[in-house]
């Protein structure tokens, strides 16, 4: 892998709270919106949304390179994030915390399943690029 490694993303949107936009990435196209909660209209992905999809499958793919590296094979991964947005310390709105809960299933060797899962948000980029706090829930299935 050569560093720096680009990613480019695209949003274009209207003036006003009322209506939905696309938010581009490659070919993928996602109906995004303000979610109620802030005023908007909802019905697309909020872009809080799409933070705790980023943690969450940043996670995912960042375990199944470690588990295809290690060998260990597995039927599913469930990643569920649960995001909490909150003031801080400075009365500023941010991502305050966030819980990761990860199930893996159709694993042989489940101490070393729930080693490689502990492992991996030190490796995800995403995760180690976050101010936000970030707690994990580890469930491993034969």
């Amino acid at each position: 892998m050569n560093n720096p490694i680009h990613f480019t993303v695209q949003a274009q949107s209207t003036s006003g709270i009322d209506d939905s936009w696309i938010s581009k990435a490659i070919a993928s196209e996602i109906n995004t919106a303000i979610p109620p909660e802030f005023g908007g209209i909802g019905g697309g992905a909020s872009p809080e949304d799409l933070y705790a999809l980023a943690l969450g499958n940043c996670f995912l793919a960042t375990f199944k390179v470690i588990a295809s590296k290690s060998k260990l094979v597995f039927s599913t991964i469930d990643v569920g994030v649960d995001l909490i947005v909150d003031l801080n310390e400075e009365r500023k709105l941010v991502m305050k915390s966030a819980r990761l809960t990860v199930i893996l299933s159709g694993v042989e060797n489940e101490e070393r399943a729930v080693r490689l899962l502990q492992k991996t948000p030190e490796h995800c980029m995403i995760l180690n690029s976050v101010k936000t706090s970030l707690e994990f829930e580890y469930s491993v299935k034969p």
